[in-house]
């Protein structure tokens, strides 16, 4: 008889051992490597004038170009070039000061009213309401 609690107490142990192996954390928890951070390495490219000097140390590869940037290329292919129309416009208008945003900030700067009508356009209300129906002439 006491031989087969002490065999049943064995089995138990044992069977509770292996089974705490299936568990998350503890003796067995290993940390395992993110398989969606690798990242393809460029390959090796001579260059056609071996009289250039090295890279500074830290520099970014002027070959390779970011992942995002593949991504965004893979997916959407390169950028189109600008319509006349939008040369234009762009041309233009020129460049904005680089502190503008301060400017127009400012307290002391000057504005223009322009009235409720441009104060009733801007707080209207999105959608078609009665205020902002379309009608076509028929």
């Amino acid at each position: 008889m006491k031989m087969r609690k002490v065999t049943a107490l064995m089995v138990l142990a044992g069977g509770s051992i292996l089974l705490s192996a299936c568990g998350g954390g503890g003796l067995f928890n290993r940390s395992r490597p993110d398989e969606f951070a690798v990242q393809r390495q460029a390959p090796l490219v001579i260059p056609p004038d071996f009289a250039l000097t090295p890279p500074a140390p830290g520099a970014p590869r002027p070959v390779d170009a970011s992942t995002a940037q593949q991504a965004q290329d893979a997916l959407f292919g390169p950028a189109s070039p600008r319509s006349a129309v939008e040369s234009s416009v762009d041309n233009k208008a020129g460049l904005a000061a680089p502190s503008i945003r301060s400017t127009v900030g400012d307290p002391g700067t000057a504005t223009v009213n322009k009235g409720n009508v441009t104060r009733d356009i801007i707080a209207a209300p999105q959608g078609d309401g009665r205020e902002a129906q379309v009608a076509t002439g028929n």
